[in-house]
């Protein structure tokens, strides 16, 4: 504790959102001006898919899309709404290799999402995967990191490797969903079954924007013998 004070002092704590000094830093780096431009994801909302009613008050209750076709997983949650800050921490952390920031949007969604996380009592931890040329290109994979905190947090193993992206799909920015669901159907697989045979899988990602990719991740897990499937991301595409 007093070699941690000693360096704060030396080099003071800095907001990742807007760099400004943080004094009395918690375990999350950013200052309350950052804290009060991220919305989090709270009830009333679909107990399914996760999408909040954000023009409703009241109880939890399924939303139009999973009454009349429900989703390959068993629910899905998401810390916070994908715009502002969160949105920016995301695309550089993603897209401008600022990789420290999987850090601080693991231990947002750990913080949100831990009751989530022990209702549905997973056994093992799968991040949504990339294509080894999307890998190459970026460098590291976003969920498989975030995934990795999410681990530490909630002592679960975290299988990497196994649910594995097995052709190449182009990026799902500006498609409609039909598109977006036609673009990952079959692009996934799992390599070694046996290992999630009747197990409970927490499946990982940055951004829930339709539930396509994560609907089609589970949807392989479930047909690989996963007993049962949830999704957890840090951000959700809100309209």
């Amino acid at each position: 504790m007093l070699v941690r004070a000693f360096l704060d002092i030396i080099f003071p704590p800095l907001c990742h959102g807007c760099r400004a000094h943080v004094p009395g830093k918690g375990e999350i780096p950013l200052c309350a001006g950052c804290w009060d431009r991220i919305a989090p994801i709270a009830s009333p909302l679909c107990p399914v898919c996760g999408a909040p009613f954000i023009t409703e008050h009241g109880n939890d209750h399924p939303c139009g899309p999973c009454l009349t076709e429900r989703p390959p997983f068993a629910g899905a949650r998401s810390a916070v709404e994908f715009h502002g800050m969160v949105q920016e921490l995301v695309h550089r952390f993603k897209y401008g290799g600022k990789m420290y920031l999987a850090r601080t949007l693991g231990l947002l969604a750990a913080r949100a999402l831990s009751g989530f996380a022990r209702d549905t009592a997973p056994e093992c931890i799968i991040p949504v995967p990339l294509h080894t040329r999307r890998l190459r290109e970026r460098g590291f994979n976003q969920s498989q990191l975030l995934g990795r905190i999410l681990a530490e947090r909630w002592s679960l193993p975290l299988s990497v490797n196994n649910l594995r992206r097995a052709r190449w799909t182009e990026p799902q920015v500006g498609l409609s969903v039909s598109d977006r669901e036609r673009n990952v159907r079959g692009a996934f697989t799992v390599a070694h079954p046996e290992r999630i045979r009747e197990k409970r899988v927490l499946l990982v990602d940055d951004v829930y924007t339709t539930g396509s990719t994560v609907a089609e991740c589970a949807r392989t897990l479930a047909r690989a013998g996963a007993k049962e499937v949830s999704v957890v991301t840090v951000a959700r595409a809100v309209p």
